[in-house]
């Protein structure tokens, strides 16, 4: 019976993480009220403005000097002889992080790097969406949305957009080819940040539907992890008709049969079970917690301490990454500060904090079966890891893979194992793509 209740709170624990069940609402009844906000509908689309401008990265000079001089003046606390990371960010990698981004990291380099990539922004249900779309030389090659989450951005798939869209000169064949969109979640990173509540996962899903819509693409794949995980599962059950499979790699969902959770599960995925299980306690969902109950709070210090901000994302690309603790064996300094100088640059720490509090307080919904072709790419260090026949009864799973290696930032981590799966998930779906 213990078992039986600890996979089955982990099961739950699974399906509210990825998107695929919502979590019962802690809102009142005024505060959920202000939650509901009106969906995208087909009348203000069509009255608004379905520009497509074209967007390239440059951060005013003052801006970056204003982030130096706060450097200059970085404040740490105390912190006891011995701890290590265990009550959070050690304070010696975070000052040999802080000296590198002070002293020596190139934001102008960093730029010229996410520059490469095809950018533009347009106008959905009153925000600007910044988003990468890479199209294949290849006119046939098949549309694909890929989605990030959190604490990351778009900058996220910046190692896998060329092997997906020339995959030729990556190892491929060209027959692979696909035409890549890669938005940033409202709030997030070059996209604005929503000036009211009510921009949470089903209506982001509803607005990236409509940029593929604008985009001409009539059919398309959709991936993604984290809270990418959940957009893109409440874009293949909202825009079904035009979603030909949905690839994620962070895959929840909940038993079958609550009363005999572990039936049927391979040995190799109950170790896997258990051992995520044991990761994904209380505590290391603690920031959860935080942004999903008082969001504004906190960002206030990420807003306003440059320090504290890297502090708050540095120590989960630690702790989330398979990288037995050392970050930089996935991940270099400049990546690192790359994505961290984007939400400093942005002010998106809290708007990006605010989404979690929509999805702990939104309304919930009723658990739905997504019938799109389904695949999951399950990475041994993931935050969680949910057996194949859980996800079964949630989903059309036709593939199912176990990755040797990988974490949390897939894409960033392990890109060439990502693109392998992606590739051979979509072949077989790729007919009758524009």
């Amino acid at each position: 019976m213990m078992r039986a209740c600890l996979a089955l709170s982990l099961g739950v624990a699974l399906a509210v993480a990825s998107g695929a069940l919502s979590p019962a609402p802690e809102a009142s009844s005024a505060a959920a009220a202000a939650l509901r906000a009106p969906a995208l509908s087909t009348a203000a689309q069509a009255s608004g403005d379905a520009r497509i401008e074209p967007y390239s990265i440059a951060v005013p000079d003052d801006v970056l000097a204003d982030l130096r001089e706060r450097l200059e003046r970085a404040r740490l606390p105390d912190e006891p002889e011995g701890v290590g990371w265990d009550l959070g960010t050690n304070q010696a990698y975070l000052r040999e992080l802080i000296e590198y981004w002070r002293d020596e990291f190139d934001w102008r380099a960093a730029e010229r790097r996410l520059n490469r990539f095809d950018q533009y922004t347009t106008n959905i249900d009153g925000l600007d969406i910044h988003f990468v779309h890479q199209r294949s030389a290849d006119p046939d090659a098949f549309p694909l949305i890929l989605t990030h989450g959190w604490p990351g951005s778009f900058a996220a798939f910046a190692k896998v957009i060329e092997p997906l869209t020339d995959p030729a000169a990556h190892g491929g064949e060209a027959a692979d080819a696909f035409h890549v969109v890669v938005p940033s979640i409202p709030g997030y990173g070059f996209s604005d940040r929503p000036p009211t509540m009510g921009y949470g996962r089903d209506r982001t899903a509803e607005m990236f539907a409509e940029l593929m819509a604008r985009l001409g693409y009539e059919r398309y794949g959709a991936q993604g992890g984290d809270l990418g995980a959940g957009i893109s599962r409440s874009l293949a059950l909202d825009d079904a008709e035009h979603v030909a499979g949905l690839h994620l790699n962070l895959c929840g969902g909940a038993p079958p049969d609550p009363d005999d959770p572990t039936a049927g599960v391979p040995e190799e995925e109950l170790a896997l079970l258990r051992d995520r299980q044991a990761f994904w306690t209380d505590e290391e969902r603690g920031y959860s917690h935080i942004q999903g109950t008082k969001p504004q709070t906190l960002g206030y210090g990420l807003n306003d301490s440059p320090v504290g901000l890297a502090a708050w994302i540095v120590e989960k690309y630690r702790s989330w990454c398979d990288c037995d603790g050392h970050p930089e064996t996935r991940f270099s300094k400049d990546e690192l500060l790359t994505t961290i100088t984007i939400y400093w640059v942005t002010q998106t720490a809290t708007s990006a904090a605010r989404y979690y509090y929509e999805g702990r307080h939104g309304p919930p919904t009723a658990p739905r079966r997504v019938e799109v072709p389904t695949a999951c790419a399950a990475f041994p260090k993931e935050l969680i890891f949910t057996p194949q026949r859980w996800l079964e009864a949630g989903y059309n799973l036709t593939r199912y893979t176990i990755m040797p290696s990988g974490g949390h930032f897939a894409a960033g981590e392990v890109p060439e194992l990502f693109v392998d799966d992606v590739r051979a998930f979509f072949r077989d779906l790729r007919g009758g793509a524009r």
